[in-house]
């Protein structure tokens, strides 16, 4: 078995719009273009195809999500006010996800990407896969989009897989920047589905991601939020995997592990304040693909999200997906040794406590959520 691409043209089309057009930007607020554009997505397959790494994996495009799929998240009015604006002249979906007519047709294809991705992966086609997802999906709520995600791509990717029988107990790990409040909400009181997300504290959305968010009723202990203050690099981040991230991914022993794999934590992102590299992402994906291979027969999916430097995205993307390939063919990032020399790369003392205390008191009401698997403490 091999690793999937998935990807397609159509997800390429999808036009925001300018920001600043609708009246709650204010009359001193110039148009410009929003930062969620099909550029560094583009860049980032084209990437693939100059280094070679392309001729690696298996290409695929699937077919877009059907109106049965959406469903299973998505509320039926707020379908049809998507299919509306779509049809018009678009609009908001909701919290600053603007959109364009024909924008409807590529989040469709979107959500078919990272299904086709889940499902093949599940069925034992491929090792694992990673899914070029646009628009991106994971602050996508039940009856609203926001944050230029319009459909909630892993969630009704997720929703299906599992009502197909193909996976039960699933984890979706978040690494985007930003909290990822359409999966939490999504799986809030699901106890086969642990949502972990670190992301930057008080970022976006600011009405969510805080550790105390742990789930709700049956689902309690299978939400973890890892808010990281600003500025944490690589020291951070990989301590933060090492101690808590993976443990608690094996003590929930899961079927299959998802990434929303966004990459404005990284040095050079306009929307984030964190520090990694490209080398980062690549390390955090060999930790994953190792745990997998012992854990549920290396069945791991990655599901595109955000990351705004057009520049530097393409070489974050092309390390995971060298990593998630065992692909020999390296491109070589001219900005990773200058990035790892920063200041504040390596752990801080703060930034360590943080962790070692959410390690404490999750594991805490893990252990008490009635949970059966053995968990490293």
């Amino acid at each position: 078995m091999s690793t999937g691409f998935f990807w397609h043209e159509r997800c390429f089309w999808h036009d925001p719009g300018a920001i600043g057009v609708f009246a709650s930007a204010g009359a001193y607020r110039q148009p410009q273009p929003a930062s969620e554009s099909p550029e560094s997505k583009r860049r980032l397959k084209n990437l693939l195809e100059v280094s070679g790494l392309i001729d690696e994996l298996q290409v695929i495009k699937p077919a877009p999500a059907e109106d049965a799929d959406l469903r299973r998240f998505h509320a039926a009015d707020y379908l049809s006010r998507l299919q509306t604006g779509d049809s018009d002249r678009g609009g908001d979906a909701g919290d600053c996800a603007p959109y364009q007519p024909g924008s409807l047709d590529a989040a469709r294809q979107s959500v078919g990407l990272a299904i086709g991705a889940v499902t093949a992966v599940a069925r034992g086609e491929l090792q694992n896969a990673y899914a070029l997802c646009r628009p991106p999906g994971h602050h996508a709520e039940a009856d609203q989009g926001r944050g230029f995600c319009l459909l909630g791509n892993i969630p009704v990717a997720v929703m299906k897989a599992r009502a197909e029988g193909l996976v039960g107990r699933v984890v979706v790990l978040d690494w985007d920047v930003h909290h990822g409040n359409g999966h939490q909400s999504a799986f809030y009181d699901e106890p086969g589905v642990l949502t972990i997300s670190i992301h930057q504290d008080g970022n976006y959305p600011l009405d969510t991601g805080a550790f105390e968010e742990v789930g709700r009723g049956p689902g309690r202990g299978a939400n973890l939020n890892l808010p990281l203050p600003p500025g944490c690099g690589i020291g951070a981040y990989d301590y933060a995997m090492q101690r808590l991230i993976l443990p608690a991914i094996e003590a929930f022993a899961p079927d299959m592990v998802i990434v929303a794999a966004g990459y404005d934590a990284c040095a050079k992102d306009p929307l984030g304040k964190m520090m990694l590299n490209s080398r980062a992402f690549g390390e955090m994906t060999r930790a994953l693909r190792e745990l997998t291979t012992s854990l549920c027969a290396g069945r791991l999916v990655f599901i595109h999200e955000g990351g705004y430097s057009e520049g530097y995205v393409p070489f974050c993307g092309h390390a995971v997906i060298q990593a998630l390939s065992e692909s020999d063919i390296e491109v070589p990032d001219p900005q990773n040794d200058e990035i790892a020399a920063w200041g504040y790369q390596s752990l801080q003392a703060h930034q360590r406590d943080l962790v070692d205390d959410w390690r404490h008191r999750w594991f805490g009401l893990f252990k008490s959520s009635g949970e059966t698997h053995d968990t490293p403490v």
